[in-house]
């Protein structure tokens, strides 16, 4: 038997991925979370497999809580399931910890075979992200690089900013200054052509 905690901070979505897992002869939901947090306790007292995390959760998001989980050892496989798609996203938990990443609307099937896969110690990504994965690290015909006027730092602040972060937040992540992230976004925008922040993710996004 599979053991599985949830970690979401929408009730209704996490029921229906506890009906949707509990269906199965081999996978039971012993625990559930509404933030990062409290999900660290959760999965301190019923010692899961397998973590279903999203992402975006208030107090301590689910990179942050992969993060402890990874630095303090613990046995359970985390499987993300979250809206985000972007490639700095996806990285950003892999580099974290999670074992799997999948995009919410996927097919319960699909979640199902994640919450297998991870496991049985495998890596999975959604039909959207594994051709994305293998050319990152190597496995596939590698894309033309984007943006190659831009510093490794500076395509750093960009994919962040164009998921809507502000400097602050940015700051945090990245461990710099207001100040410094504000440098890097004025020479985003010279080094493209760009004269503002939403040109900017509009150009990210190729829209």
């Amino acid at each position: 038997m599979i053991r599985v905690v949830l970690v979401d901070d929408h009730p209704m979505f996490r029921e229906g991925l506890r009906f949707t897992l509990e269906r199965t002869e081999d996978i039971q939901v012993v625990g559930e979370a509404d933030d990062g947090q409290q999900a660290l306790d959760v999965i301190a007292e019923v010692d899961p497999d397998v973590v279903v995390m999203d992402l975006a959760m208030p107090r301590l998001d689910g990179l942050a809580a992969t993060e402890r989980l990874a630095a303090e050892g613990a046995r359970a496989g985390i499987l993300v399931l979250t809206f985000s798609e972007e490639d700095t996203a996806v990285l950003a938990a892999v580099r974290a910890g999670a074992r799997g990443y999948l995009v919410k609307g996927v097919a319960a099937e699909q979640v199902v075979s994640g919450v297998r896969a991870v496991a049985a110690g495998h890596a999975v990504f959604g039909p959207s992200l594994a051709t994305r994965m293998l050319e990152f690290f190597g496995g596939g015909r590698p894309r033309e690089p984007r943006f190659p006027e831009l510093s490794e730092r500076e395509h750093e602040v960009l994919g962040h900013l164009a998921n809507g972060w502000t400097n602050q937040r940015i700051a945090d992540e990245l461990v710099i200054s207001p100040i410094t992230v504000r440098n890097h976004v004025s020479s985003i925008l010279t080094k493209l052509r760009l004269t503002n922040r939403r040109e900017a993710m509009l150009r990210y996004h190729d829209r």
